[in-house]
């Protein structure tokens, strides 16, 4: 780990002011994801910006009867709360299905959203990865690929965005509240925050230099069963091969009426394709539905079992919901 400095700011725009002064400074919470990065030397940020102690920490309804959850809320805690357990079921039951109960008790809710998009190479300084070092190559192209992306890649990076919680924050359309270093505050939909590779895999999220993430807002509850299923490798603590957020309302004859579906595992961010909803309610069928979500689906070799796992995965949660 190299050297570097240390900032406790008393405000949002604070923080916000320093980020922006300081090039190669970094934000710090819960630093379960950061502080591993450090060791590797991975990322080797100049100056940490501890936002631990800003007033970002309360979960409180809107006025439009959803939730406004501050960026610094734990995950153990947003998965615990009674409005997301009654409410927001599919987002309590992601949390819950992320990392162990340690890293829970650690991870914020702004953390989560800013874990890097990651595979195997990146994390291994003496293979090509465009992430660590824009322009050099993606090892897992040609490489071993088994968790790798196959929706939404580029020539330049098939790795997938690894959490949960995003996958669930876009099947309900939340957005996300920022504030940059002169006190302009913007909101930012979901679907937007998170970006594909194309050939700047680098640039991973829609913020700007010096923005802080303030919130996460969620919309009014819809209707529906929730459910969040996780296939992976290993049980006890692993990141998806492949998920399905789900929210289904059904009618008296049992067929679905709406229909929210969002994949994590595939693809360099949550991956929602409304037709596959619309396909869904208008036929019934899982096939009908996964057909859409997979349309350009592309396998690299080990991780070609991903396409018909999904349409599997998406059949069993359909399942599960009758």
């Amino acid at each position: 780990m190299k050297a570097f400095s240390y900032e406790r700011p008393k405000t949002v725009q604070e923080a916000a002011q320093l980020v922006a002064e300081r090039p190669g400074a970094k934000f710090i919470a819960g630093g379960t994801n950061l502080l591993d990065l450090m060791k590797l030397q991975i990322e080797t940020p100049r100056t940490l910006i501890d936002v631990n102690r800003l007033p970002l920490d309360q979960v409180a309804e809107t006025e439009g009867g959803g939730l406004r959850v501050g960026a610094l809320v734990r995950n153990a805690e947003l998965a615990a709360h009674p409005r997301v357990r009654r409410d927001y079921g599919v987002l309590a039951k992601a949390l819950l299905a992320g990392a162990s109960g340690q890293l829970r008790n650690k991870a914020t809710t702004a953390g989560n959203l800013l874990q890097r998009t990651r595979c195997y190479y990146f994390y291994d300084t003496t293979k090509p990865c465009n992430k660590r070092e824009p322009g050099s190559g993606c090892s897992a192209i040609g490489g071993f690929n088994r968790i790798m992306a196959v929706l939404g890649t580029s020539e330049s990076c098939i790795a997938t965005n690894p959490s949960d919680m995003n996958v669930a924050l876009r099947a309900l359309d939340a957005t996300v509240e920022t504030l940059d270093a002169g006190g302009a505050a913007r909101t930012i939909p979901i679907a937007e925050f998170h970006r594909l590779p194309g050939d700047r895999p680098e640039i991973e999220t829609a913020l700007k230099p010096g923005e802080i993430i303030t919130a996460v807002s969620l919309p009014k509850p819809v209707a529906g069963t929730h459910v969040y299923r996780k296939v992976r490798d290993r049980a006890s603590y692993a990141f998806a091969t492949v998920s399905v957020a789900a929210i289904i309302a059904r009618g008296e004859d049992g067929k679905p009426r709406a229909a929210r579906l969002a994949f994590g595992g595939l693809a360099h961010k949550p991956w929602r394709v409304e037709a596959a909803e619309t396909a869904l309610v208008e036929t019934g069928s899982a096939d009908a539905s996964a057909d859409r979500v997979l349309e350009g689906a592309r396998g690299y070799g080990s991780n070609d079992f991903k396409i018909p796992l999904t349409r599997r995965t998406l059949r069993a949660v359909l399942t599960e919901m009758a």
